[in-house]
């Protein structure tokens, strides 16, 4: 009996991989798709709301196949920001662990590994994919006699792929080299606003103000001024050890710019409401609304140190919060409700 327990005491000490248990194998697992999927950054999915621009806009909101292709839509740009954050986190993952936000994410702190980060990114892409080529089976929406208002230009199907194309290599490049490349950076940031909004119009198909694009640009390049400033503020003059870009930039600046891209994002929103499809000039109604919320939001930058993570002011300031929220019920009111 001896023998044979010192025997299997040998074997334990032999084998370099003992076996785990069920549970803590369960667990272990758990805990790593619970940080993969905190990895792929939910929080920011709520700037893949701009595909809904158009369907809003362009008065289809309870149009159903309009709203079933721009929610397909939706879902294909959240899926193909993920694999972006992925690769952008892993490309960045030796100064992630030395920034004091950024080190507590699942793979600057270890939670994940990389190979799972890795094939996780392979799979969001072919889900991305997918679901892009099942837009072409659904039906396209009409606008008035014709089936399809960009035929000319391939179709609404191939602009939307084209879209999710231009914004996966464009980011891709972002993550790459051009994050380093002075304003570059915060333009390509906007950039991506933009083509999830046309990406959103052509899905449907619709036409869209050209003002309204340029509201988009605009103010999608707000945020990204404001979360550069952010950064220079919380990193302080550790800031270009963490992103070499932001040693090209200064608070002054940045505050010229933003003053700059705020007036300019105020006044072509007041001539979108002018100039725009919608017509009656009925949208004035929300300047105000459009006003608030930008400046709650540059309060918010400057005397708050915040604006380094706009979906999460958006959905942790209840001022904010409640302003999108009023803006989106005029809009709908005015464009749904009242008489033409």
């Amino acid at each position: 009996m001896v023998t044979s327990q010192n025997n299997q005491q040998a074997a334990q000490e032999n084998n370099p991989n003992p076996p785990a248990t069920p549970d803590l194998t369960r667990q272990g697992i758990w805990d790593r798709f619970l940080a993969l999927f905190s990895e792929l950054r939910p929080r920011q999915w709520p700037k893949n709301f701009a595909v809904f621009v158009g369907l809003i806009f362009s008065q289809q909101l309870f149009n159903v196949a309009a709203f079933e292709r721009t929610a397909l839509a939706f879902v294909a740009f959240c899926l193909a920001s993920s694999s972006i954050y992925l690769l952008n986190d892993i490309l960045d993952l030796e100064k992630d662990k030395q920034h004091p936000v950024k080190r507590l994410r699942p793979l600057a702190s270890g939670r994940l590994p990389i190979s799972w980060a890795i094939v996780a990114m392979g799979i969001l892409i072919l889900a991305c994919t997918a679901l892009t080529l099942m837009l072409f089976q659904l039906p396209l929406v009409k606008q008035g006699t014709e089936p399809d208002i960009y035929a000319s230009l391939g179709g609404g199907n191939v602009l939307f792929a084209l879209s999710i194309i231009a914004y996966l290599l464009l980011m891709v490049l972002y993550s790459i080299n051009l994050k380093h490349v002075v304003l570059i950076d915060v333009f390509i940031i906007a950039s991506g606003f933009v083509l999830r909004t046309l990406g959103g119009t052509v899905a449907i198909p619709v036409r869209v103000s050209p003002w309204l694009l340029m509201v988009a640009c605009l103010l999608s390049l707000f945020l990204a001024l404001g979360k550069r400033r952010n950064e220079l503020v919380l990193l302080q003059g550790e800031a270009s050890h963490h992103r070499r870009i932001l040693q090209e930039y200064s608070i002054p600046m940045l505050d010229q710019m933003i003053t700059v891209v705020v007036a300019a994002t105020v006044m072509a929103y007041s001539l979108y409401t002018i100039q725009g499809s919608t017509g009656n000039h009925r949208l004035l109604i929300t300047v105000p609304c459009v006003l608030y919320g930008i400046f709650r939001y540059m309060y918010l930058v400057y005397m708050k140190k915040e604006g380094g993570s706009p979906e999460e002011v958006l959905l942790r300031d209840r001022h904010i919060l409640a302003t999108v929220l009023i803006c989106v019920i005029a809009v709908i009111a005015v464009l749904y409700l009242l008489p033409d």
